[in-house]
């Protein structure tokens, strides 16, 4: 499993009629697909996340929606960015990404994080918790979905979850990748070196070498090595053949946050210009800074057709 360069789905407001939803998100895919991208990924949320959009915006679940991009792609890998442990119970979560990966014909990576959006969890019905016990919660959970995705039949007594002998048929594999996603230095972080084959950070571009680093630390304590760890780094990405029209577009999606424009030059994640110009600042701050990969969104643009190849084209030069 490799991640070197994916494709996030972030937001699914689009022209139209709900019923064209999925056919945008699935034409999204395959474009990806086509344009050197190696993984299509969607957020596993219930509701629009704040820095995107309002709460009550569309939103697909996660893994309905991967299951019906396995049969609208052929090659290309399919994960969630990430999975909320907080929402699925892990032995549930197992069955699930593993019944991905057969109907996929062995592309699907599990992604899972801790959890954070408490308007998600309070509205409908879920424990939210203190930041402490959803790392504890994540923690179990991981001792009991790793062994089933490697076909073994694990007992848990847990302080959060109970399993005993859990049996995870049918598999296609014995290796379904594990991905970690955060930047939690001390508890992602340690997590990950335990048991993920991949972890994606989610943080400023200044702050990338700080974090290899701790990923470094964290290996060393559990005795890894790091370089079976696989890093990617997320970024957003205002693209348009135009430099002054992926400006436009990122000043458009400001406003509709209520943000001042201006301030988008202190917003060290987002990235913006032409396709050169994109590939350039991603070479330059995230690849060279010694990232393995990166994964993209384009909330502004990427359901318009060509977008995402276009994309795709300037930056599978840079990972492959």
């Amino acid at each position: 499993m490799t991640i070197r360069l994916g494709y996030q789905i972030p937001n699914f407001t689009y022209p139209g009629e709900p019923q064209a939803i999925f056919p945008t998100v699935a034409a999204q895919a395959r474009e990806a697909e086509a344009a050197g991208f190696d993984t299509v990924l969607v957020m596993d949320h219930f509701y629009q996340l704040p820095g995107i959009g309002s709460p009550d915006e569309p939103m697909l679940e996660a893994y309905t929606t991967l299951g019906a991009l396995a049969s609208s792609t052929e090659n290309i890998q399919l994960s969630a960015l990430v999975t909320g442990n907080t929402y699925r119970n892990p032995a549930m979560l197992a069955k699930t990404v593993t019944t991905l990966d057969v109907v996929s014909g062995g592309r699907a990576i599990l992604g899972i994080g801790a959890g954070w959006y408490e308007l998600e969890h309070e509205q409908m019905g879920y424990e939210f918790g203190t930041f402490t016990d959803r790392f504890e919660r994540l923690g179990e959970a991981l001792q009991i979905i790793e062994p089933m995705l490697r076909g073994e039949r694990p007992t848990l007594d847990g302080d959060r979850y109970t399993v005993s002998g859990a049996m995870n048929e049918p598999r296609l594999r014995d290796s379904l990748p594990i991905m970690l996603g955060g930047s939690g230095e001390k508890k992602t972080f340690r997590l990950a070196a335990q048991y993920a084959d991949h972890l994606n950070l989610i943080c400023a571009v200044e702050d990338i070498p700080r974090k290899l680093e701790a990923i470094d630390a964290r290996c060393s304590d559990v005795g890894r090595d790091r370089s079976t760890l696989e890093v990617s780094y997320l970024a957003s990405v205002f693209v348009d053949e135009s430099t002054h029209k992926a400006r436009e577009i990122q000043e458009t999606h400001a406003r509709k946050l209520g943000q001042d424009p201006a301030d988008l030059r202190e917003n060290r994640r987002q990235i913006v210009g032409s396709p050169d110009e994109v590939a350039g600042q991603i070479k330059e701050t995230i690849l060279d800074a010694g990232v393995d990969g990166v994964i993209i969104n384009l909330i502004g643009n990427g359901h318009v057709p060509g977008v995402v190849a276009m994309a795709g084209e300037a930056l599978s030069p840079l990972v492959h």
